[in-house]
């Protein structure tokens, strides 16, 4: 798929992976909508690209919600061709630690922001793709990408819920690709290791230093805009889908 003239939802797009992908797509020529309950930020980057991007202030648990933000991409742009998952949390805590057993509310939270949420969004989304005219000769109607992470595979101490959020989105991808196969629409996930997001602002250096040196090469963290030139990749290439790439510099994630 060419990108320009496209339009995209990226959720989670104020800020990190979403704001790269945001940047990345419109680059290219193609249209965005932020979807983020940051609506400072979300505001200030759609301003700051111009009116080939709209914010809207959308909770991806919430159908109502989402439906809304997709109903008023649709007013504005007339069609939706990609839908890029990227809102997520991540708190931590062990299975059973010093205050207790993991807080029941505080996993079930995760899977909903990661899990659930991604889904809400991709199946809204993915129905008004069904509707666009094929874009050639393939029939290719649209692309999904969700974002999982290497702790879908080697998830650390502490990452119960968001492991299991994440795996999650790993299992879904190939189910959701099949299912979706007979629309021309592709879904696809990236799972990126340790990238270099607001997560680690305020981190000390030694700290941030320890975590690059686990990294097989390059000994850095990962940077947003190379996750975003993988998702562009994806994207504009037709043959790619049902698949779940690891962006990581070959690291293996381990126990703490």
């Amino acid at each position: 798929m060419d990108i320009s003239g496209k339009v995209a939802i990226v959720t989670g797009g104020a800020s990190g992976l979403g704001r790269a992908t945001i940047e990345k797509l419109v680059s290219q020529g193609g249209k965005a909508a932020i979807f983020d309950l940051n609506e400072e930020a979300g505001s200030a980057l759609a301003a700051e690209l111009g009116d080939k991007v709209i914010y809207q202030s959308v909770n991806v648990v919430d159908e109502a919600s989402v439906q809304q933000g997709i109903d008023h991409v649709m007013a504005t742009f007339g069609a939706i061709h990609i839908c890029v998952n990227c809102a997520g949390i991540g708190p931590a805590a062990k299975t059973l630690g010093k205050k207790g057993p993991f807080p029941l509310d505080t996993f079930s939270l995760v899977i909903n922001v990661n899990l659930v949420g991604t889904f809400n969004v991709l199946r809204l989304a993915a129905e008004q793709m069904a509707k666009n005219e094929p874009l050639n000769e393939d029939g290719n109607r649209g692309v999904i990408i969700n974002t999982a992470s290497v702790a879908a595979y080697e998830g650390q101490i502490g990452q119960a819920a968001y492991s299991a959020s994440k795996g999650g989105v790993v299992g879904m991808t190939l189910p959701i690709a099949r299912d979706l196969s007979g629309y021309g629409i592709r879904v696809n996930a990236i799972a990126p290791g340790l990238i270099d997001t607001p997560l680690f602002q305020g981190f000390p250096q030694e700290s941030i230093d320890a975590l690059s040196s686990s990294v097989l090469y390059p000994k850095r963290l990962g940077r947003p805009q190379e996750v975003a030139q993988l998702a562009a990749s994806i994207i504009e290439n037709d043959y790619i889908n049902g698949e779940c790439i690891r962006m990581d510099g070959g690291i293996r994630m381990q126990p703490r």
